[in-house]
């Protein structure tokens, strides 16, 4: 007999299916009954035909789905991947979530679910960061993992990557990544390690069966269940639109906390963060100011660690400095230092060389020792 969860693991994955349509199909219904439904298999009731009413071709879309979706094949899929088929009634299913205006009404589970019985925070950001912003990520990653915190973020390019990572770097931290697509395609494939990681580490949650792509409609879906799973959310770096700002609208409308890393107010990679910090967000300019939050005492947990590099002397000082409080180029460290063009190239060179700058389309920023985790 095939188990009454994959039926509603292959419903999640027909075409044009949203979560309210999900809900609707399986309210009143069991699991068999209204994957008939939508599949054509019966006639339909007075909801569902208003439903195909409203959307025209959605009935043919639902019928064809119904034909290619079989749900013994879609469980047997989650089974080869390890991955879990969780309803809300089921025992593995988020208590946090369960009372969500947007309920999920499946969830795919790869890994460890006591991940999710953890403090946590979520973590998001820019898919396009600046080095400081990559490393700041790193850091709060890594040092919230160190002080106990289950770090939540959505396994993309950028920030949300290198908080992962940050938190992989503590031994036995739990990390959870809430991804916009299916299990088994590593999205996107740069991170198919660190995908792996997580999985054998954390736990990596879905709404979408195996194989599903990652469409940009998935992704504010995705955002919700991240923001709800997360008991404060931290946005380290965001230009004036983006994912990040959604979550952390979405986390807000949950009464969720939001900070936000404060930058530079000419960085175009913190418009948004700073936008959220004037309406309202608590600042993070430290890790702590997370930990103690959460009503944590981490304070220095596991920032105890040897850099190796040369200190940096006289004008080579002076110039880190100014790399630190935003990016520069050549003719600005030396309209800065009143030297010529070739010396402050030459200075540029030499922090760069040993480790204390990387250069990006002529401009120059400081890299900390968070780096090594990139």
């Amino acid at each position: 007999m095939t188990d009454p969860r994959w039926f509603v693991a292959a419903l999640a994955g027909f075409t044009n299916m949203t979560t309210a349509r999900l809900a609707a199909l399986l309210n009143h219904r069991t699991p068999e009954a209204a994957f008939a439904a939508a599949a054509g298999h019966t006639d339909p009731t007075d909801a569902l035909a208003s439903m195909f009413e409203r959307s025209p071709g959605l009935r043919a879309h639902w019928q064809r789905s119904g034909t290619e979706r079989d749900p013994e094949a879609v469980g047997r899929a989650c089974e080869r991947l390890g991955v879990s088929v969780v309803l809300p009634d089921d025992d593995a299913y988020p208590r946090i979530l369960v009372d969500d205006p947007q309920r999920p009404a499946v969830l795919f589970m790869q890994g460890d679910p006591a991940a999710l019985a953890q403090r946590r925070v979520g973590i998001v950001g820019t898919r396009n960061p600046t080095q400081q912003g990559l490393q700041t990520a790193v850091r709060f990653g890594h040092e919230l993992s160190a002080a106990g915190v289950g770090v939540v973020s959505g396994l993309a390019k950028g920030i949300d990557g290198a908080a992962h990572r940050g938190a992989l770097a503590v031994v036995g931290s739990k990390p959870i990544a809430v991804v916009a697509n299916g299990h088994g395609q590593p999205y996107p494939k740069r991170h198919a390690t660190l995908w792996a990681e997580v999985a054998e580490r954390g736990i990596i949650v879905s709404e979408w069966p195996p194989g599903t792509a990652p469409d940009a409609f998935r992704f504010p879906q995705r955002n919700r269940i991240l923001a709800a799973l997360s008991e404060i959310i931290v946005v380290v770096e965001s230009r004036e639109r983006g994912g990040s700002l959604i979550t952390a609208q979405l986390a807000a409308e949950r009464g969720i906390d939001v900070f936000a890393v404060p930058g530079p107010v000419t960085a175009r990679s913190s418009i948004g963060t700073n936008q959220l910090i004037r309406d309202g967000a608590a600042v993070a300019t430290d890790p702590d100011d997370v930990v103690l939050a959460l009503g944590l005492d981490g304070r220095r947990a596991g920032r105890v660690r040897y850099d190796a590099r040369a200190r940096p002397r006289g004008s080579e000082s002076v110039v880190l400095e100014l790399c630190r409080r935003e990016p520069r180029d050549v003719e600005g460290v030396s309209e800065q230092l009143g030297c010529s063009i070739a010396e402050a190239a030459m200075l540029l060179a030499r922090l760069e060389r040993s480790g204390w700058l990387c250069e990006t389309g002529g401009w120059f920023e400081a890299v900390d020792e968070w780096a090594v985790y990139l």
